[in-house]
């Protein structure tokens, strides 16, 4: 145990250690208070006076949540070894949680942001205060968890620190190799001699260094046998770097170097993200310094991407989950470009719906309309205009296992087990996330057949009430002119009656048929729906995902005995024969994954073909609705003034009654082939045709009530 007057430690509690100093895990001696305490070694006191007081300095001026907090600097008892008493933070480091199997990968989204707003916070107060780091890297980034289980990212390590301006220029050599800015690696790893000076932006390529690797869980630059056993490939790498690429890689030994341009597939961070992200990392990995961003710069791009809001939008279409970053004050008709952006979605075709009920969106609206969506309750967007479902795309995790070696070699082992847990993990992740994409897609389909439902019953309404019209108003024409039948009609209103009824006729006998397309689409709707529910129940009753999660909880206790035994000289021959077995155990637990991993792929594959088709059919009963809507509406103003005219003419028809009791009726102009008696009958009949055709009304009224009133599919 060592201490100074205020706070004891153990040597065993060792959080870190460096070429100076050792970070322990310390208590005060009073209030029992955790805290990380930093001792310099007989190492660091051989550096100039200047140099060992910077860090103490430097931390004094600085007071920041995201910076590390220093409490107190004491001695050590003898030997007066300086100790720097800080803050400490019981989640350890930024490396410590992309170390864990679940981050291979990289951090998830909302983590990652959690990250980014706190480096940027830390960097922002450092600049403020003319500091420069010299030395980030995510073991430099300490974590704790909030009072309110939030994560919280503080930057720590100040022993490389230094005041300077922006203008100002070092030559001193700080930093960890992989991190370093080309300039900086030349003369420190490969001892090149160069008197270039350094300026503040040194921070900024490490700073990109480090969210590459938060945002992907690997570096982004790496040579044929890793950066610290090829340093230079590693340096060509980082100096031969093309303009807008954020990574490099030599893929086989004395291979070609192969670029990339934007983050691996196999990144958490969503393609909405990546947008913004992408840009920011290609301008501070940037070796020409004329061409690198400033801090004001990426202070600014950053804040533009923390500062806005996600909306999630399911996108039936494609059948893929978006998140669309967009500002509260943006309007609406930016975010439905943003949409087109990532869906290819027209902003004219878009629909959307939210819970089952539709959303009209005015454009010049702010963009806080929208309301509040979830992953798991998105913005659903529906549109005619699409080419057939895609669905998830992703790299088989299979293709990231490898393979035990034969032998029993202790940390190889350790390495193998990290590396599948790590792909069991991103199978697990992708399972979830194919599971959810077809309880969206189902859901929102099921919406959507819900919304022609509705318009089907809205079209039957529109058509009822034009059969009840015309039906009631003839039947009222008729029995007000029975037994009035004037002996002299007029022939050229007799030939208007005429076609006016076969008009009607004609009006009727369309909303008839179009009441029955109506009435055959509900059906066929209803099947749809309740196909929808038979498919969300085995959605439902998936147990995939558990399954590949008892196969990982077995594998993570294989891998912590792994862990714990990389760290002995040894084996004795009965530890090796058990961990032997465990290593055949773990291959085993790691096919059953694999195997469950696929069922599920082959499930959603044949779920994305159904989608297809469920979209097709969708698509096909609207187009038919809406022109059988047209109809009806089409038909029902037209028979309304059809009606109109041919009451009028019935009314004229039967004033010659009145007409002749006052006066002798007047002489008929001679009609050819028609003689007065005859059209007396063509009236007679005319009035009994109206009667019937009343009478037809009526009666397809009442069967459109009955499908009217014809249950819907219950909601699933």
């Amino acid at each position: 145990m060592q201490s100074t007057a205020n706070y004891l430690w153990y040597t065993d509690d060792l959080l870190g250690q460096g070429a100076t100093a050792s970070v322990y895990k310390a208590r005060n001696k009073k209030s029992g208070e955790l805290v990380a305490v930093k001792v310099f070694n007989t190492i660091s006191y051989l550096r100039p006076r200047e140099v060992q007081v910077r860090e103490f300095e430097v931390l004094r001026k600085l007071n920041h949540q995201n910076i590390v907090k220093l409490f107190a600097v004491e001695e050590t008892g003898p030997s007066k070894h300086k100790v720097l008493v800080m803050e400490y933070c019981a989640s350890g480091s930024l490396l410590s949680v992309l170390e864990r199997p679940e981050n291979a990968f990289g951090l998830p989204e909302a983590e990652f942001l959690v990250l980014l707003r706190c480096v940027v916070a830390g960097m922002n107060h450092l600049r403020e205060h003319g500091v420069v780091h010299r030395d980030i890297k995510p073991g430099n980034i300490m974590r704790l968890v909030g009072e309110q289980g939030q994560s919280i990212y503080k930057l720590t390590d100040f022993g490389a620190a230094r005041e300077l301006d922006e203008d100002e220029k070092f030559i001193s050599v700080y930093g960890t190799e992989e991190y370093l800015h080309p300039d900086m690696y030349e003369r420190a790893v490969l001892h090149k001699p160069q008197q270039k000076a350094f300026g503040v932006t040194v921070d900024l390529w490490s700073i990109g260094v480090t969210l590459y690797h938060a945002a992907t869980g690997s570096l982004p630059f790496v040579p044929f046998g890793g950066p610290r056993r090829n340093k230079q490939i590693m340096y060509r790498i980082i100096r031969e770097k093309p303009a807008g690429a954020i990574s490099g890689a030599q893929r086989r030994e004395n291979g070609p170097l192969e670029w990339s341009y934007s983050l691996p597939i196999t990144c958490q961070l969503s393609m909405g993200l990546q947008s913004q992200l992408v840009p920011i990392l290609a301008n501070i990995l940037e070796v020409d310094e004329a061409k690198c961003w400033g801090f004001d710069q990426f202070f600014a791009e950053t804040s533009d991407i923390l500062q806005r809001a996600v909306v999630h939008v399911f996108s039936l279409p494609q059948s893929v989950l978006h998140h669309v970053h967009i500002h509260a004050h943006n309007t609406i008709a930016i975010f439905l470009e943003a949409v087109y952006e990532q869906t290819n979605v027209a902003p004219q075709h878009q629909e959307y719906l939210f819970e089952g009920h539709l959303c009209v969106f005015e454009p010049g609206l702010p963009a806080q309309h929208i309301g509040l969506t979830t992953a798991s309750s998105p913005l659903t967007l529906f549109s005619m205009a699409g080419d057939a479902p895609r669905g998830l795309t992703f790299r088989d995790p299979a293709v990231d296992i490898p393979k035990f070696v034969p032998k029993v070699d202790l940390q190889a082992d350790y390495n193998t087990a990290k590396g599948v847990l790590g792909a069991g993990h991103q199978a697990l992740r992708l399972a979830r996330a194919l599971l959810s994409g077809q309880e969206l897609a189902l859901r929102g389909l099921h919406w959507v057949v819900a919304v022609l439902q509705a318009t089907c019953r809205q079209t039957l309404e529109v058509a009822r009430t034009a059969l009840l019209f015309l039906s009631s108003s003839l039947a009222t024409e008729w029995s007000n002119s029975a037994g009035r039948t004037p002996e002299t009609p007029e022939v050229q209103e007799l030939k208007r009656a005429t076609e006016l009824r076969s008009r009607l006729q004609n009006l009727a006998a369309v909303l008839t048929r179009c009441s029955q397309n109506i009435a055959e689409t509900q059906v066929s709707l209803s099947h749809l729906s309740s196909e929808l529910a038979k498919n969300r129940d085995q959605v439902h009753e998936d147990r995939s995902t558990q399954q590949i999660q008892s196969c990982l909880d077995k594998m993570y206790l294989i891998y912590k005995q792994f862990k714990k035994s990389r760290m002995r000289p040894g084996l004795g021959y009965n530890e090796e024969q058990i961990h032997k077995l465990d290593k055949v155990n773990f291959s085993h637990l790691a096919k059953r994954l694999l195997q469950v991993f696929q069922e599920c792929v082959q499930k959603y594959q044949a779920s994305l073909v159904m989608h297809s088709r469920w979209m097709r059919e969708v698509q096909k009963t609207r187009n038919r609705l809406r022109l059988v809507g047209w109809s009806v509406t089409t038909c029902s103003t037209e028979a309304q003034g059809a009606q109109e005219t041919l009451s009028e003419i019935l009314q004229q028809l039967l004033q010659d009654r009145t007409k002749g009791a006052e006066a002798a009726p007047p002489a008929l102009a001679p009609h050819p082939g028609t003689a007065p008696k005859d059209l007396v009958v063509h009236v007679r009949e005319l009035f009994e045709e109206v009667k019937q055709l009343a009478f037809d009304l009526q009666d397809n009224n009442r069967v459109i009530e009955r499908l009217s009133a014809a249950p819907s599919a219950p909601d699933i």
